[in-house]
Parts: structure tokens; C-alpha cells; sequence
């Protein structure tokens, strides 16, 4: 019984802390929105407020796909995949919370960084144009620079323009990358149910 409840609390607090996180990264794009007056829709070079010097700034881009600018899909689609991807995050999360703090601890920020940006494709264009329900787009705004490189043939002279959702999944990822070992099996997470002759045979 104390398990139990020792995993449910803690299943508890990881959601908080992706709401906590969640709650930050909506507040960081609506001072971005309303103070900084930048809109652009892509991954070009537009106006740029220095934070640190050239090497961070705000620039304020309303990214229309994925990471990079990739935009291979609809946006409803995207907007469809990220809610999928939460609902499954969840209930991952709950699954293993009786395993490794630090594999829940990436799956909690990987789920704020999710829902931060569905937030984004749901509601964009219905508060800032005159789009419809889970067809907006996700609001990036960080730009850090970067020695020019090219990849896939295409030149970048900083790294693409993220937000604080992002940065989540970001840390998230490398953290499970770091304790890989520990992230339990699938059959530990939903273990077989065993058959009346595998009960009877002890």
C-alpha cells in the first residue's frame, strides 16, 4: 500500500512540474507577443533584440511545422500527433512511476514541451487571427547564434528559433539518452497477463 501511494505521489508531482513548466512557456510567448511587436512566418532573418550580445536574442517567429521549419504535414495533423503524444506521455508517466526519478523526470519534460506547443496549434489563431481550433501555429522566439554550417544542402547561420517548450523536450531527450539503462522494458510497464495454466503451474 505505501508504494502505491509513494508512486502516485510522485506521478503527482512530476505533472506538476510539467504544468509548472507549461505555465512558463505560455507566459514567455504571450509577454513575446504583446511586448516585442516581431512576427514573422518561418525561418528567415528579420529584426532581432540582442539579450546576451549577438549570441541570444528574441526574435518573434510564428512557425507554421515542426522543428527546423520542417513542414511536411497539415497543421491539423501536427496539431493531432502532439495531442496523441501528450495523452500517451501521461499515461507513460504513470506507468513508471514506481521506476527511475530521473527517467520520470525526462518524461515529465518531454510532456511540458508537448503540451506547451499543442497549447500553441490549438489556440494560435484563434486569439492572434482568424484561424480555426487545432490549426495554428507554434510560437518560437529564442535564436542563439552558431557558427554558419550547412545541413541537407541548407545553410544556417544560427540555430533555428525555439521556445522554452522546446528547450523541454531538449533536455528531456538527452536525459533519457544519459539513463537509457533504466528506462524499464515494455513488458515490465504492461506486463503479461498470465494464462489459468501458467497460474496452475506455479
Amino acid at each position: 500500500m505505501g508504494n502505491i501511494e509513494s508512486g502516485i505521489k510522485k506521478f503527482i508531482y512530476f505533472i506538476l512540474l510539467s504544468t509548472i513548466l507549461i505555465i512558463i512557456d505560455q507566459i514567455s510567448k504571450i509577454l513575446v507577443i504583446q511586448h516585442f511587436g516581431i512576427q514573422y512566418y518561418g525561418l528567415g532573418s528579420v529584426e532581432s533584440i540582442p539579450i546576451i550580445g549577438n549570441f541570444i536574442q528574441f526574435q518573434y517567429i510564428a512557425n507554421e511545422g515542426m522543428a527546423f521549419g520542417l513542414n511536411f504535414l497539415p497543421k491539423f495533423a501536427l496539431a493531432l500527433f502532439s495531442l496523441i503524444a501528450s495523452i500517451g506521455l501521461t499515461i507513460y508517466l504513470y506507468r513508471i512511476r514506481n521506476y527511475s526519478i530521473w527517467v520520470c523526470l525526462g518524461i515529465a519534460l518531454i510532456l511540458a514541451g508537448a503540451v506547451g506547443n499543442l497549447i500553441d496549434r490549438a489556440f494560435y489563431d484563434i486569439f492572434f487571427s482568424d484561424g480555426n481550433f487545432l490549426s495554428g501555429k507554434v510560437i518560437d522566439f529564442i535564436k542563439v547564434d552558431i557558427p554558419d554550417i550547412t545541413i541537407f544542402g541548407k545553410e544556417y547561420t544560427h540555430w533555428p528559433v525555439f521556445n522554452v517548450a522546446d528547450s523541454c523536450v531538449t533536455v528531456g531527450v538527452i536525459l533519457l539518452l544519459i539513463v537509457f539503462k533504466k528506462i524499464p522494458s515494455f513488458n515490465d510497464i504492461f506486463p503479461k497477463k498470465k494464462t489459468n495454466d501458467e497460474i496452475a503451474s506455479g
